[in-house]
């Protein structure tokens, strides 16, 4: 369904003829007529010999003859003209049985027949318009690699996240930094920065120097006994063998 009254236009001329630009009512869009090349080069070459004509009468002179070539960038159209460029146009807009508004295609539902705004479809529509520029924007990011930095960002943010938890060395269970038990078996929480080896006790042993696994309570290769971790008599945290204050409550060391 063509609008039958007209946008709002305005007549502008690049050297090569009056055209009209048509407004979209809603959006700004505009839609340009085009000039009548061959007519203009046509004029221009009439206007041009008789401008040529006119400057070799004394009576009339140059002034006359300028006046005749310079109208070739004339901008304005006779009301054939104007018809003629709205009817080259007019497919690219419809007109709002509603709101009246003379609106390009992009913003009307043409299967409700009514403007984006007005349709009965307004949420489907601002749905799909929705839809289109997430997968739009969703191409872009493919295309330029976006997508892969926002997924490993993603899982940055995640791995550090985790990092900053408190850990159960029995079962793994995660619980927010400064959970001193674990909720589910009650085991002591490693806390972040803290390895579950560096809560257990020294990693060597202090006779000959052999790493030590965790609970290790002889060395493997000497014999000698493992310094075994104590715990604090206050709050019952983990401390390691040269330990001389609790870092969590700072009660002295046994």
């Amino acid at each position: 369904m063509e609008p039958s009254p007209m946008p709002r236009y305005d007549i502008s001329n690049d050297g090569m003829g009056p055209y009209a630009i048509f407004y979209c009512d809603r959006d700004e869009r505009e839609y340009r007529s085009n000039p009548s090349i061959g007519t203009t080069i046509k004029e221009n070459v009439q206007r041009g010999a008789l401008g040529g004509f006119l400057r070799n009468i004394p009576i009339v002179g140059a002034s006359a003859a300028n006046e005749v070539e310079n109208d070739r960038y004339r901008t304005d159209m006779s009301p054939q003209e104007l018809q003629s460029a709205w009817d080259q146009t007019r497919q690219f807009f419809r007109e709002c049985p509603t709101c009246r508004q003379i609106v390009c295609i992009p913003d009307f539902d043409e299967p409700a027949g009514f403007c984006d705004e007005d349709s009965p479809r307004a949420a489907e529509v601002e749905a799909a318009k929705a839809q289109q520029a997430a997968q739009a924007w969703k191409g872009i990011a493919d295309a330029f690699g976006v997508t892969g930095a926002i997924q490993k960002g993603m899982a940055n943010a995640a791995a550090q996240a985790e990092a900053g938890q408190a850990t159960c060395p029995t079962d793994g269970t995660k619980a927010p930094a400064g959970t001193r038990f674990c909720p589910h078996c009650g085991s002591q929480m490693t806390q972040p920065g803290t390895s579950p080896a560096a809560a257990a006790g020294p990693s060597t042993c202090a006779s000959c120097g052999t790493a030590l696994a965790a609970g290790m309570k002889f060395c493997p290769d000497c014999g000698a006994a493992a310094p075994q971790p104590k715990a604090c008599a206050s709050c019952g945290t983990q401390l390691t063998a040269d330990a001389k204050f609790c870092p969590n409550c700072g009660t002295p060391s046994a």
